[in-house]
């Protein structure tokens, strides 16, 4: 065999047939997705929804949501975290394609269409769909939401804190310390400073301990709800948070929401646990949580107090409290704080506590994992918390899709077939094929010896001893 050489330029086929057209290769994981989301009659329920913010006879038909949706599914399956990577990698791919219902000669959507669509819609929109996820759910019998774990991280903005401004004067951070610099007397009232001196200048006042960045008194221009806020990595950033709501029984996302980075995790709680609670009402789930669990940075004496009388018979906690060099005092409070932390405090030292707190810390870690590591969200490529939001929450609920197809398929990601699902079909296949050969030797062996077994063996007549000897 002669080897083969590429050509740069190939002469192009006059005709193709539509026999090779129509052949387009597929994923098996995006078919089984398609046949999750048409059961449900997913495309039937986003066009309702969004009908009443389209035209109905004039202009141009828009793309479909079922397609906008379904490529926001694909940037959590894909790990991709900006629309136009969405839109190159659904264009690039045939078996992506197919999943979206276009042909190989079909233009699909671009990154362009997606901003469009995104701002025509409204929050309620997204929030549908994240609740339609969850009453596939529970149309299968997966979700219990009697127990469940609340934890924050941290989503870094897309804005740079070199362009941060200051509220009241809106100057940037090199004419603040220009400014600094004239008052103590660093350099001379007429005199422009170079930012060599002006780093110099910086670094020491980072050495002394006076330099502060406060959210009161600085924005970014760009994205005035990002906040100043110190990552779990030690780097300052412009960041939001995001709080999971998760049932610790069947591993689902019952509220995911994007707050602003600087509202501490007390203020928060109620506010995702009525989230939660909506969501569930949304997707015709009629029963309350009852349990919840958090780390110790939820421990406060107002949040445990909110949680008991929260919705309508309360829900118990087990929230660990932070240890304090100080007795806490009762005296000036009154006296359902002490009850409730007294009550939270017994069953935290329980030993179901301690079960749940580890079940919290490692599925509600998982689904951070999942959703802003692998998944792409950990940095926004949008502004704005609306904006955010909206692309957080179809993260979300691809993530519960991936949940639920793990469940039903085996699989929860379409490179999970590329390792421990494949090996397991390979294995399973060697190993069905071993039994069928074992079956098949063992009958061959039972036909053949079962009629010399059957046969009768003449019997020899006795000799006497005396001949015998």
């Amino acid at each position: 065999m002669s080897l083969g050489r590429r050509k740069s330029e190939r002469q192009r086929e006059f005709w193709v047939s539509c026999e090779d057209l129509a052949a387009t290769p597929r994923h098996v994981f995006y078919d089984r997705l398609n046949e999750l989301l048409a059961a449900g009659a997913f495309d039937d329920i986003v066009e309702e929804l969004g009908a009443p913010f389209y035209a109905e006879n004039s202009g141009r038909p828009g793309v479909p949501l079922g397609v906008y949706f379904r490529m926001l599914f694909v940037g959590y399956f894909e790990g991709l975290d900006s629309q136009r990577g969405i839109a190159w990698r659904c264009d690039d791919s045939r078996s992506l394609r197919s999943f979206l219902g276009y042909a190989i000669h079909e233009k699909t959507p671009d990154h362009s269409s997606l901003t469009r669509i995104r701002q025509r819609l409204p929050d309620d929109v997204h929030q549908a769909v994240f609740t339609f996820v969850l009453r596939m759910a529970e149309e299968h019998r997966l979700l219990s939401n009697k127990t469940t774990a609340v934890d924050s991280t941290y989503l870094e903005a897309n804005a740079a804190m070199k362009s941060i401004v200051r509220k009241d004067t809106r100057d940037d951070w090199q004419a603040y310390l220009t400014q600094l610099m004239h008052d103590e007397g660093a350099i001379e009232d007429d005199e422009e400073p170079t930012d060599e001196e002006r780093r110099r200048f910086d670094k020491q006042r980072q050495s002394a301990g006076k330099k502060k960045v406060s959210n009161t008194d600085w924005e970014s221009p760009h994205d005035r709800d990002a906040r100043i806020m110190k990552m779990k990595d030690g780097r300052t950033h412009l960041a939001y948070k995001a709080e999971h709501t998760i049932d610790l029984a069947s591993d689902f996302l019952l509220d995911a929401t994007v707050y602003h980075a600087d509202e501490a995790d007390t203020k928060t709680l109620t506010r995702s646990l009525t989230s939660a609670q909506e969501n569930l009402e949304a997707a015709d789930v009629y029963r309350d949580i009852e349990e919840v669990a958090a780390d110790k940075g939820y421990h406060a004496n107002e949040t445990l107090v909110a949680c008991r009388e929260w919705h309508l018979f309360g829900v118990r906690t087990y929230i660990p409290e932070p240890e304090s060099p100080y007795e806490r005092r009762w005296t000036d409070k009154p006296p359902e704080y002490e009850e409730a932390y007294r009550a939270n405090r017994r069953r935290v030292q329980g030993d179901r506590g301690k079960r749940l707190q580890k079940k919290r810390s490692e599925l509600v870690e998982r689904s951070f994992a999942h959703v802003c590591e692998t998944g792409g969200a950990r940095r926004t490529c949008l502004r704005g918390l609306a904006d955010v939001n909206k692309r957080y929450k179809i993260t979300a609920a691809a993530r519960n899709l991936g949940v639920i197809l793990r469940r039903l398929f085996g699989v929860g990601t379409p490179r999970g077939l590329q390792g421990g699902a494949g090996v397991v079909i390979d294995r399973f296949s060697v190993v069905y094929s071993l039994q069928i050969a074992t079956t098949t030797l063992t009958g061959f062996w039972s036909r053949l010896i079962t009629p010399i077994a059957k046969k009768p063996i003449p019997r020899q007549p006795a000799t006497p001893c005396h001949q015998a000897v």
